[in-house]
């Protein structure tokens, strides 16, 4: 099979119910493509329970089981590309990784305000701020241990729209030795983009939206004013900043993986929830 498209509604990793039904709601704002069939990761549907933090990391077990899920779909279906929608940054886990067997000159080009490289240690329990560092082969070592091919070197990342980081996520990247570019004030241009790609056969775009300015765009985690995540803050990415990048992406590289994270349309979400009170809607 060519390409699938993944719809991975992975809302564990993320501690916030709203990723599962973004997910869903992603799937019919994409442009239709009948030569690109939907393959679904079963993830069981938001209850309203808390999960229990084990082992520093909430869910685990299901957190887990999902990744494990998500490589059998691939696997089946053999693809040579995969569009992913999720849920949360971990969805790009599985995916990447599975590529990355496919095709060993691969970079990835990691769009998104956070780095991802946060531990259990590090005392945020939440797995989608542990994803990369998973694919680089040194973080959460469970997450590792899940990798079926060889982890991402660090000169094979670049961080595009990476905003402040904490101390311990700088130490990471540094020891590892990322080279890495700070982007609160002019992102990464044109030039540092292609001077990236030209040495790999192939590239994997990760599009957190968060990288988007919560002032401009709503449907990101930091526009909602009651969330505070790991304390870090929002991107400051437009909407036609981040069109012109990934156009540029396309057109001077060979994407064949690309994951859309942390969509969280959250005034569709009550619109849904009113709605779905109403008797009319449930006879």
């Amino acid at each position: 099979m060519e390409t699938i498209r993944l719809l991975y509604p992975d809302w564990l990793s993320g501690g916030l119910e709203t990723y599962y039904f973004g997910a869903n709601l992603l799937q019919h704002i994409l442009p239709p493509n009948p030569n690109q069939p939907l393959v679904q990761v079963e993830i069981a549907a938001p209850n309203g329970q808390e999960r229990t933090i084990e082992q520093g990391i909430a869910g685990k077990t299901e957190v887990l089981s999902g990744i494990k899920a998500a490589q059998r779909v691939i696997a089946q279906n053999s693809p040579k590309r995969i569009i992913t929608i999720g849920g949360n940054c971990l969805v790009s886990q599985a995916p990447f990784d599975y590529l990355h067997g496919l095709y060993p000159n691969t970079g990835i080009i990691w769009i998104d305000a956070h780095p991802d490289v946060s531990m259990a240690k590090d005392g945020y329990p939440n797995a989608h701020a542990m994803v990369l560092g998973a694919l680089l082969g040194k973080g959460e070592k469970d997450l590792v241990d899940l990798l079926q091919n060889p982890p991402f070197k660090p000169n094979e990342l670049l961080y595009v729209g990476l905003q402040g980081l904490h101390s311990y996520q700088a130490q990471f990247l540094d020891n590892l030795g990322v080279d890495y570019k700070l982007q609160t004030d002019t992102f990464v241009n044109d030039t540092q983009i292609k001077e990236f790609v030209e040495p790999f056969d192939h590239v994997l775009v990760h599009l957190d939206i968060d990288v988007l300015n919560p002032k401009i765009f709503h449907s990101t985690y930091f526009a909602n004013p009651n969330l505070v995540g790991d304390g870090s803050g929002g991107g400051k990415m437009s909407l036609e900043c981040l069109s012109h990048i990934l156009q540029f992406i396309n057109q001077n590289s060979n994407v064949v993986g690309f994951t859309i994270a942390e969509y969280l349309p959250f005034d569709e979400e009550q619109l849904s929830k009113m709605f779905r009170s109403l008797e009319l809607f449930n006879r």
